[in-house]
Formats: C-alpha cells, structure tokens, sequence
C-alpha cells in the first residue's frame, strides 16, 4: 500500500463520492461498504479495546440477551472473528502486547503498570502508536492506558474529559471525539479507544438493565443466585461499553469518516470471573475480536482464522503501509485472510502469562491447536493465586461459604492446585475438565504439543525456557 499523503476531498473523488459524502449511503448504514471498493492510500484507523468481555457475550456471538448493537453493526459490516485469543488474560500486559505485537516475555510488561506493581516495557521496543505517527499518522489515546514506559507507548494526544464534566461515559467520550475526527487534515488519524468497562465494579448506569433469571450463564460458571446476579450486572456494563461504540459509529458517519476508516474491537481479556480472567482457560483468552475494513470486497461473514493479539499490531500497520523494515514481531497480518470463512495456515496460537497484580507470580505458557491445548503450569508447586477482585467476587464466595466441591464443571481442588502439565482435547472436552497429560495413549500427543512450545519458546526468546533444563 503506498504510503503518500491523502486527503479527504482526494478520497471522495476517488470512489466517486463527492460533496455528498457526509450524507451516509443507505448501503453503508446497512452494513454495507465503500463504493467501487477503492482504498485511500491510508485509512484512518481506530482500536476499540474493552475491559473483560468474553467470547460469547455479544449479539453478534449469539447473546441473545445482551443488547450490543454497536458491535453487532460492526460485525455486519465486517468480518467476526471465531477464533481469536489474547496472550496473556491480564489487563497491562495484553495491553502490552495489542500495542507492540510482541509476547509479554519479549517486551517486558510482565505484570500491572500501574501503583506498586510497577511493570514496564523495554525501552528497544517500537510500539504501535509510534509508528504510525513516524509514518506520518495522528495519534490518540483515550481510556485505559495501562502500559508503560510512556515515551514507548506514545501518544500524540491523550483526551480527556473536562473537570467537572458530568458525563463521563463512554458515549460521551465518544463525543470527545469529534474534533480528532472531524478536523480538516492531510494527516489521518489513530485512534485508540479504551473503556473501563465491563471491567468490575460493571458501572452500567445508561444501559437497559437485565433482570438475573434472564441471564445466560456460560458452563464454565456456576449457575447460583450470586452469579447470576454478578452476570446480570456485567451485561449492563457490556451494554454501556457497547453505547460508546454505537456513539462512535455516528460521529464516524456524521464526519464523513465511516467510509475511510477501518475499525478493530477486541477485548483485552476473558470476563472478570473464577475460571476465566487471569487463567489462560479458553474463557480467559478466547475473545470477542471484530474487524471492519471497509474497502473489503466480502463482509458480514464469520472467519475461523487462529489469530493472536500478537498479529494485532502487524495487520495495523499493513492497513497503514507502514510496516518497518528490519523489525520482527511475533504477530503477522491477517488482513490476506481476513475476508474467508476459513484460512488454512491460521491454526495454532500461544500464549505467556507470568503475572497479574505483583502478588499473583505464576507462570504459565500454552499452545493451542485446533483439537488440543497444553497448559505448562511453571510454578506449579504453588496454589494458584487470586486477583483481589475475582476472590471477593460473591459468586466465588457463594461457593466457598457452601462448601461445594465443585465451580461449574471444574473440581474447586484442581482449579487451586495444578498440575505442571494440563493437556485437553478440545473436540471431546471443550471445557478444559479432563487433563490427559498422565493418559499414556496420549503421551505421544503430548511430546508433538512439548515440541511446539518450546519452538515457540526458542522463536520468541522465552527466558522461561531454562525451566525446561533445570527442573
């Protein structure tokens, strides 16, 4: 993709738009796309990121309760995701990894940025926002930020609401902004938008509120009075990040940018319960993930592609043209596959956790595969830690106060103590219960999956990778 300078009136002209562009096409508002399927030399781009959302709660993954119309929007102008994974389920360090689509091992966020826990990145790694900015984008943050060292993640402007303002929501800031949006500029525009939802305490004031009896609760949860109570205050709190999506989209159209402007939306990790969040179980990395390009030829399709939040950095880059030369990252593009409904060569993912809070030390490192997973429990020998919030949790106390021996599917006692090594198939077993690591009629699946995480480990420079020899 050339990388010259484009400007808008240049970009009307070219799909044969003209003055009446800031007059939506019915077809756009439908879902559908960019007249003639002609791209600008250079979209602008916006990065939609929201706080703990898991896979299935969306309209558009089949919610049929959560009211998610932004996203659904999105989606039918877009391509949806199935398959889509997280490296790390905790908030900085995926963040991390989304901005630099590097491993958290690699770029060194290991853990939390922020208060005591003090994790930040090497200064040698080249973030997203930078390099768009080098390649002539405008760049700005609004939201959680999370990451650090700032001159590594840097943004050329950082919005935020005025003092006093009332309305601090995420549609509001969507509102903030227009003026990104809309100025007159050679220069387009990154855009990075971050919520705070529907991380706890799942704020959900403005959003249709979800009676608990209606709730859907997913089988990796326990279906009790607290945590259908807890869910049903997370959909408001979904609903509400999905407000300021919705806002978005409208400033976009109102702009005149919704044809120009290609849109990602991720999630930065599984939903903020026992048994996702912080675990690298699939309902801890297993995402909602959404890409509008809308200059694609096909769109309103589900694609099965394995992608990684490492491929998150290098696809946006590609959109811009702007891929450094003699920079590796651990990620690649997915925009040759994004518009089929199955890719070959898209069908494994890896993970590395190492921290959450500086208080929950435990490493771990996967591979997946279509039918299986190995979890690598590194520190195996220690219980498993809990994030403050996830232990507080009432549906995590429910359990505890009855003495039940079981959290939804999962022994309480196996989710505490782990194994070194979890192995699951996941046709026969999808929700990761029966480990098949000490089955001897898998042991030779279980050699193929060690053979791929160390591969992975000695690619992306693990210093992990010495627990191999010396335990």
């Amino acid at each position: 993709m050339e990388r010259e300078q484009h400007t808008r009136r240049d970009f009307l002209k070219t799909v044969g738009l003209g003055a009446a562009a800031a007059a939506v096409p019915r077809a756009a508002r439908a879902g559908g796309e960019a007249a003639a399927g002609k791209q600008p030399k250079r979209p602008n781009i916006v990065l939609y990121v929201v706080d703990d959302q898991g896979s299935t709660d969306a309209g558009c993954y089949g919610n049929a309760v959560i009211r998610t119309p932004g996203l659904d929007q999105l989606a039918e102008g877009g391509v949806r995701f199935t398959h889509a994974f997280c490296t790390s389920a905790s908030c900085s360090a995926s963040r991390s990894v989304i901005l630099s689509g590097l491993h958290n091992h690699a770029n060194g966020q290991y853990g939390h940025q922020h208060s005591y826990h003090h994790f930040l990145s090497f200064d040698r790694v080249r973030s997203l926002p930078v390099l768009l900015a080098e390649a002539g984008y405008r760049t700005a943050s609004w939201g959680k930020y999370h990451v650090a060292p700032e001159d590594v993640y840097h943004f050329q402007q950082y919005l935020k609401f005025p003092k006093g303002r009332r309305d601090r929501s995420p549609a509001g800031a969507a509102t903030l902004c227009r003026d990104l949006i809309a100025a007159e500029s050679d220069q387009p525009f990154f855009l990075y938008f971050c919520t705070t939802e529907p991380h706890r305490p799942f704020r959900r004031s403005g959003s249709d509120p979800v009676d608990p009896k209606d709730v859907i609760v997913p089988p990796y949860l326990p279906d009790s009075p607290e945590c259908r109570d807890e869910l049903a205050k997370y959909y408001g709190s979904v609903q509400r990040a999905d407000a300021g999506l919705r806002r978005l989209i409208d400033v976009l159209k109102d702009t005149g940018h919704w044809l120009d402007t290609v849109i990602l939306y991720c999630s930065d990790n599984g939903i903020a319960f026992a048994g996702a969040k912080t675990n690298l179980y699939d309902p801890g990395m297993r995402l909602p993930f959404v890409f509008r390009d809308p200059f694609a030829s096909k769109h309103g399709h589900a694609c099965d592609a394995m992608v990684s939040y490492t491929d998150i950095t290098p696809t946006l880059l590609d959109v811009a043209g702007a891929t450094p030369k003699g920079y590796a990252f651990h990620g690649r593009s997915f925009r040759p596959v994004h518009q089929r409904e199955h890719a070959d060569g898209w069908d494994e993912v890896y993970a590395s956790h190492t921290f959450h809070e500086i208080t929950m030390y435990y490493p771990m490192r996967v591979a997946r595969t279509r039918r299986h997973k190995l979890i690598w429990n590194i520190a195996h020998g220690l219980d498993y830690p809990f994030a403050s919030d996830l232990w507080a949790s009432s549906t995590w106390q429910g359990v505890l106060k009855r003495g039940e021996k079981l959290y939804a599917k999962r022994p309480v006692a196996a989710y505490l103590k782990r194994p070194k090594f979890e192995l699951y198939d996941l046709q026969a077993d999808p929700h990761e219960v029966h480990n098949l690591a000490g089955d001897p009629a898998h042991a030779k699946v279980l050699d193929e999956m060690k053979a791929k995480l160390k591969a992975f480990q000695q690619r992306t420079k693990d210093p992990w990778i010495v627990k191999w020899r010396h335990e």
